[in-house]
């Protein structure tokens, strides 16, 4: 089993009001009922250039217009062929894919953006846990490198943070993966910045349009097997 290659997690950069997730620490909100995303699933299942329609949700998610990031990087199923059994995960960091795999060959196909250079990562995990708007808790190394961003954090049940909403790092949902009874602090997760799908962005974490993280999120299960592919590997 390949074990994680951390280099650096805690790192992140600010792009504007929205931050660049590095190192996620663990949340404690409670989920709510989930919604139904029928509204969303067509345009990216058809592989159309649309917009991923708005959810309503415990927070509103407003529609994303998916015009401005490349067609290829929308949610649609695809012929995959792997030899990992379905229900697996499998991400591809150099394509900017995330696959969930399915039965008869085939794999749900989502865009991504990975870890920047200096932040990638190769190797097996779980999904320990899942939350819906989870709260954020900065690494404590991280508030000390990036004293700016003290003004967006507030005490929260767990620690000082951000807490779970519209304006919050980790989106609309969050996957939290753990490798040999650890937290690896890297998650699979919404973002505010669906912009950068397709990029090399984070500091290891996996990011995902939000529409697209909550159709994921339905899919898995807590243990479910997430395989992120190196340089050199095959699934």
């Amino acid at each position: 089993m390949k074990t994680f290659d951390r280099r650096a997690v805690l790192g992140f950069s600010l792009a504007g009001a929205a931050l660049a997730l590095g190192g996620c620490q663990r949340t404690t909100t409670a989920g709510a009922p989930l919604e139904p995303i029928s509204s969303v699933s067509s345009y990216a299942s058809m592989g159309q250039v649309g917009t991923y329609g708005a959810v309503s949700d415990r927070f509103p998610i407003a529609s994303f217009d998916t015009s401005s990031i490349n067609p290829a990087y929308l949610r649609r199923e695809v012929a995959y062929t792997t030899s990992q059994p379905p229900g697996t995960i499998v991400i591809d960091p150099r394509e900017h894919y995330l696959y969930y795999v399915m039965p008869g060959g085939r794999a749900m196909r989502y865009g991504v953006g990975v870890g920047k250079e200096g932040f990638g990562w190769s190797g097996t995990a779980t999904i320990n846990s899942k939350q819906e708007w989870p709260d954020w808790y900065p690494p404590a190394e991280m508030i000390a490198r990036r004293p700016d961003i003290k003004p967006q954090l507030s005490k929260l049940q767990s620690g000082i943070g951000v807490a779970g909403g519209l304006s919050n790092p980790l989106g609309a949902r969050a996957m939290y993966l753990w490798q040999n009874g650890k937290d690896t602090l890297y998650r699979i997760h919404g973002t505010l910045e669906p912009t950068t799908i397709g990029t090399n962005v984070s500091s290891g974490c996996i990011r995902m349009i939000n529409q697209d993280a909550i159709d994921l999120y339905n899919r898995v299960t807590v243990g479910t097997k997430v395989v992120v592919l190196g340089a050199s590997a095959g699934v």
